[in-house]
Parts: C-alpha cells; sequence; structure tokens
C-alpha cells in the first residue's frame, strides 16, 4: 500500500505532490531543488551550492524513513544548463562515493522556480 512522506528538515511541497512515497520497500523521492527547509530559495547560488541543498533534502527525507544516501538506487539529475554537469557531479560524489546508484542526467528546458538542478531518487530498504 502507498504511504507518502513527509519531514519538516526538507521543503514543504508546493503543489499537488509529496516530498516522497514508500510502498514499504521502495522509497521515491519528489524531485528536490535547491529550497532549504525555510524556504529560502538558492537559485543564485553556483551549481555546487545547489546541487548541495538539492542532495540534502534528499538526505533528510530518507533519514525520515530510516534510509541513507548508500540505499539509493537510481537518480535523476536535471540541470539547466548541461554544461554544469562536471560541477554538479564533483560535488555530488561527496554523497556517493562507495557503490554509487545508477544515475540519469540531463538537461532540462527549464526547472522550478528558475533552479539551476533538480534531483530525485529511489530508494530501497533492502
Amino acid at each position: 500500500m502507498k504511504r507518502t512522506i513527509s519531514t519538516g528538515d526538507a521543503p514543504e511541497a508546493v503543489g499537488a505532490y509529496s516530498q516522497a512515497t514508500t510502498n514499504g520497500d521502495l522509497v521515491f523521492t519528489a524531485g528536490q531543488i535547491p529550497m532549504t527547509p525555510d524556504g529560502d530559495l538558492l537559485d543564485d547560488e553556483p551549481i555546487a551550492t545547489q546541487t548541495r541543498q538539492s542532495l540534502e533534502n534528499v538526505k533528510a527525507i530518507l533519514e525520515e524513513e530510516g534510509l541513507t544516501t548508500q540505499d539509493v538506487l537510481k537518480t535523476t539529475v536535471f540541470l539547466a544548463d548541461i554544461d554544469d554537469f562536471d560541477e554538479m557531479n564533483e560535488t555530488y560524489e561527496e554523497y556517493f562515493q562507495d557503490n554509487p546508484p545508477a544515475r540519469s542526467a540531463v538537461q532540462a528546458g527549464a526547472l522550478p522556480k528558475g533552479v539551476g538542478v533538480e534531483i530525485e531518487a529511489i530508494a530501497t530498504r533492502d
């Protein structure tokens, strides 16, 4: 059965979606943008800072379920500019040093609130 996940340690959902959902085995996060839990948007910061905040949000959601980044099976990284890939990747590697998950990285036409990066994850309890 589907259950929604919510934590005050990541930004509130600002639309008709949940921070994450689970079926008990898998956890699917919504795309996380560089917004602090207090609602401060970091859209003018460098991609490294935006990536870090997006991944901190993913991490907080996973922690709400007793999981870590090591439980992530797959991520999708949406970039406003694919030329930011190398800078994003340097920061991303800090969160997934050992046994990194599968990943797709794509340039999106536009991202919510004009940010430079959005990251979603799928994690497992196993």
